[in-house]
C-alpha cells in the first residue's frame, strides 16, 4: 500500500482509489465480519460501482488479503521496540494501547475476525493464527528474559506460557471492551492491570 515517489495521473490516481476501498474495507469487516459484509456495500460506501470496484480486487477474497496486508504495515509502527527486552518489552504495551484509541477500525476488524476464523474454512485463519503464535512466542520471550536477567522470580516454561497467554488474554478482553464502552478507560485500566501483575511477579521473586 506504499505510494511511488513521483506517481501521477491514473497511476495515483488509482493507488489512491485502491488505498481508498482497503481502508473502507477495514470499517465494513470491522463491523459485520467478512462473511457479513459485502463487496457491494465496500464499493457503495466508497462511491464507485461493485465493477469499478473489481478492478482493483477480483474477489472479496484478495481484498481481505490486502487488508490484511495493510493492517500489518500499520501496526509495525505502534509495536514495541524490537530490540527492547524484559520488562521493558512488557511495559511498552501501555503505549500501545494508548496508541490503539485511534485504531479503532482496526481493532473491530481484527477482533471480529479473530472469531469468524476459528472456522477452519475461513480465508483469514491462517493470518489470524499466526499472529497470535507470533505474539504469545513474543510474550513468552519477554517474561524468559526478565526471569534470565533477575527482574522477577525463576518461572517454569508452562508458567511462562501461562502469564503470556494471560497477558494477550487481558490486552484483547479490555479492547472488546472498550469497544463495546467508548467511555471506558482503556488505558489506565490495562496499565493497571499490567502493574499489578509485575508486582505479582516481584512479589513471588521476593517470597523466592
Amino acid at each position: 500500500m506504499t505510494t511511488r515517489e513521483g506517481a501521477r495521473g491514473p497511476y495515483r490516481t488509482g493507488i489512491e482509489r485502491r488505498r481508498q476501498i482497503v481502508e473502507k474495507a477495514i470499517d465494513v469487516f470491522g463491523a459485520y465480519g467478512y462473511t457479513g459484509g459485502s463487496l457491494r456495500q465496500i464499493a457503495t460506501e466508497v462511491g464507485v460501482t461493485p465493477a469499478a470496484l473489481a478492478k482493483h480486487f477480483a474477489s472479496k477474497e484478495d481484498l481481505l488479503i490486502e487488508v490484511l496486508r495493510y493492517w500489518e504495515e500499520s501496526n509495525r509502527r505502534v509495536e514495541p521496540d524490537p530490540d527492547a527486552r524484559g520488562l521493558t518489552a512488557i511495559e511498552a504495551n501501555k503505549a500501545v494501547m494508548a496508541a490503539h484509541l485511534q485504531r479503532r477500525g482496526f481493532l473491530e476488524l481484527f477482533l471480529t475476525l479473530s472469531v469468524e476464523a476459528t472456522g477452519r474454512s475461513h480465508p483469514a485463519r491462517e493470518f489470524v493464527t499466526a499472529r497470535y503464535t507470533n505474539t504469545l512466542a513474543g510474550f513468552a520471550r519477554h517474561i524468559a528474559e526478565a526471569v534470565a536477567d533477575g527482574e522477577i522470580a525463576p518461572l517454569s516454561a508452562e508458567q511462562i506460557e501461562a502469564e503470556a497467554r494471560s497477558l494477550i488474554a487481558l490486552m484483547d478482553g479490555l479492547e472488546l471492551q472498550w469497544l463495546l464502552d467508548p467511555g471506558m478507560d482503556l488505558v489506565g485500566t490495562f496499565a493497571t492491570q499490567l502493574d499489578a501483575t509485575i508486582e505479582r511477579w516481584h512479589d513471588i521473586a521476593a517470597r523466592g
